[in-house]
């Protein structure tokens, strides 16, 4: 095994990898053990912009008393859209930083200096191979098989990288939406992992009774398991994409889409908060002093738009159709 002090983070390409009893221990796997309905939710939630933007609304407000700092900082990530860049840079970090908290409880972003090109590159590491222990960060890396177009392939061993950690950005799940995710994934793994058990009950066939009579309610057994994700996801306000079901009410829907809206974006104005200290913290290298802030506009769904608009549906003067367009529109 070797540790190495890094002064760049091994890159995100993976190889062939051989993890081992060790590796295995360290290596999180959940996002491939993961089942069905747990995929699904995460899939939902990551989609924290739902709205087809056009490219012609500012939709983060960023303060910064050095503009050309706060744009190196960000060039290394635009985009195509020329008109208002920063839009891009913003929305694609946060949905990255997104997906892995949901997955793994925690998101990395490192960053380069070019010296050269004078350019600042902040690139994310995995999450799931990236650990810290007593404020130390470090990338851990199993023996692999590495293959090249141009050299010999490589066989490389287990290798510890310690990272600077003035270069990292460490980002982390808010504690109210963790907490929230932890007790509802716990269900939906048991939930999971007896999806298809129902098959257990059918009586085999045999020789004397090649057709035998099946007497489970398998109708039953469905309605159990809806039971069971309506009660995991009450907390969350996740739906389990069973629009217009038989089993919900238009007051049970509304109720829904507005809590799992407002978690998504405590969840967005958590990661915008950090993304603020970040980015605050890293400039401070550069230039003493510097100031980061990110911000949404008007343009984009607020917490208090959703209070304001359950307050209305409570007293009757919102309906599903309304409440569908403002939580599924934007």
């Amino acid at each position: 095994m070797k540790i190495v002090w890094a002064r760049h983070p091994h890159p995100n390409n993976f190889h062939r990898e051989n993890l081992g009893i060790f590796g295995k221990l360290l290596i999180n796997v959940k996002r491939e053990q993961s089942g069905f309905n747990r995929r699904m939710f995460n899939e939902d939630f990551m989609r924290i912009f739902l709205f087809s933007d056009r490219g012609d609304r500012n939709l983060f407000n960023i303060t910064s008393n050095d503009d050309e700092l706060k744009a190196r900082l960000l060039e290394c990530v635009r985009t195509r859209y020329e008109l208002h860049p920063v839009n891009d840079v913003i929305k694609r970090m946060v949905g990255n930083i997104a997906e892995s908290l949901l997955w793994f409880g925690d998101s990395y972003y490192f960053v380069t200096d070019d010296l050269k090109r004078e350019k600042v590159y902040i690139s994310s590491l995995a999450a799931d191979r990236t650990f810290h222990f007593f404020g130390v960060y470090f990338q851990f890396f199993p023996k692999r098989h590495e293959r090249h177009l141009n050299t010999v392939d490589q066989e490389p061993q287990r290798e510890f990288r310690i990272l600077d950690r003035s270069k990292l950005m460490h980002f982390r799940c808010p504690r109210s939406i963790k907490r929230m995710l932890s007790a509802q994934n716990a269900i939906l793994a048991s939930i999971d992992n007896h999806e298809n058990s129902a098959a257990d009950f059918f009586p085999h066939a045999t020789h004397e009774d090649p057709s035998p009579q099946c007497d489970f309610d398998f109708r039953k057994w469905r309605d159990t398991q809806d039971h069971a994700l309506y009660r995991a996801t009450r907390e969350t306000g996740w739906n389990c994409r069973k629009y217009y079901s038989s089993k919900t009410s238009d007051f049970f829907d509304c109720h829904r889409l507005i809590r799992f809206r407002r978690n998504q974006l405590k969840l967005r104005d958590g990661i915008l908060e950090q993304l603020s200290s970040e980015f605050t913290r890293v400039g401070k290298q550069y230039r003493t002093g510097f100031h980061f802030a990110v911000t949404p506009t008007n343009a984009l769904p607020s917490v208090a738009d959703l209070d304001k608009l359950e307050a209305r549906l409570s007293r009757e003067e919102a309906g599903l159709a309304e409440v569908k367009d403002f939580c599924l529109g934007h």
